[in-house]
């Protein structure tokens, strides 16, 4: 089965909730979707970390990605789908696969705190579960472990449907490590905003990106310089964006994200406990970091 390559800006979207978050704000997920399609982002990324999977049911995940595939208008769609449990990992993907998704995003397992091998053997028995494409996620900071370079380019030489790596672990030798060695038409993708210049200078292909939920144009503009080499422009655009990079980590992500599509009136400010709404310093520099943008 063919796959996809996914190449440029994915936009790793947040979850509106209403009602303190009591539930979803499915007109507001439409809503969000279609801007990043107007705004020329050239894939979209549901029920990752960003938005906030761990605390949806079933039922609500659904419904999100069958929304934003209805209001998509034909980009392709990277769903998340990991969690830190294989029959759980496999059960979550057989609940969303029905409804169209074009690869899964599989995080590296969290608390367990795998070997290299482990990770091997988990990512293998995944990707034949399914015959969908799947997205590696190395993200160290939120799981405490590290998916090494050897490994990855193991699973993406050995296993035809491996297809793509988010690469959030700030180890630019490592991830420099996989981009010289990757099979082809296998694609690296920065998990961090701030990165994306210098992976994509280096022959990343993309960013899965949370500041693109709330400036889509420009981070659209910025890979698509660095497609084509146009450095001055990439240049001028990463430090235009610096603060909001930075400002979506004040606190945990979503937090200030969800905090900046408030105030530009785009959602509720709600999030589900663990998560709580930004502070009063956080909602500041947030205002601050908006009125530079706009």
């Amino acid at each position: 089965m063919s796959q996809i390559q996914f190449r440029g800006c994915g936009t790793a979207l947040l979850t509106p909730f209403k009602n303190k978050g009591t539930e979803v704000d499915y007109d507001a997920v439409a809503k969000l979707t279609e801007r990043q399609v107007e705004a020329g982002v050239h894939f979209l990324v549901p029920l990752g970390t960003t938005g906030e999977t761990p605390c949806l049911t079933d039922a609500e995940k659904i419904r999100i990605l069958q929304t934003t595939k209805e209001h998509a208008a034909g980009k392709p769609i990277i769903v998340g789908g990991g969690t830190n449990s294989l029959a759980q990992t496999i059960n979550s993907m057989k609940v969303l696969e029905p409804y169209g998704p074009d690869a899964f995003l599989i995080v590296v397992p969290y608390y367990n705190k795998p070997t290299q091998k482990g990770l091997f053997e988990y990512f293998k028995a995944v990707a034949e579960s399914t015959e969908k494409g799947i997205v590696l996620y190395n993200v160290p900071g939120r799981t405490g472990a590290n998916i090494e370079a050897e490994t990855t380019l193991r699973l993406a030489e050995e296993v035809e449907n491996i297809i793509a790596v988010k690469e959030a672990s700030g180890k630019y030798q490592q991830i420099s490590q996989i981009i010289r060695n990757r099979p082809k038409g296998f694609s690296v993708l920065s998990g961090n905003d701030d990165e994306t210049l210098s992976l994509m200078a280096t022959g990343a292909d993309g960013v899965i990106s949370v500041a693109s939920n709330i400036d889509p144009v420009r981070m659209v503009k910025l890979v698509e310089a660095l497609e084509k080499d146009d450095m001055k422009t990439a240049r001028e655009l990463h430090y235009k964006l610096m603060p909001l990079f930075k400002n979506c980590f004040l606190e945990s992500n979503p937090i200030p994200a969800k905090a900046a599509l408030a105030q530009m009136g785009l959602m509720e400010n709600s999030l589900r406990l663990p998560l709580y709404p930004a502070t009063e310093a956080t909602e500041a520099i947030i205002r601050e970091t908006l009125k530079e943008l706009f």
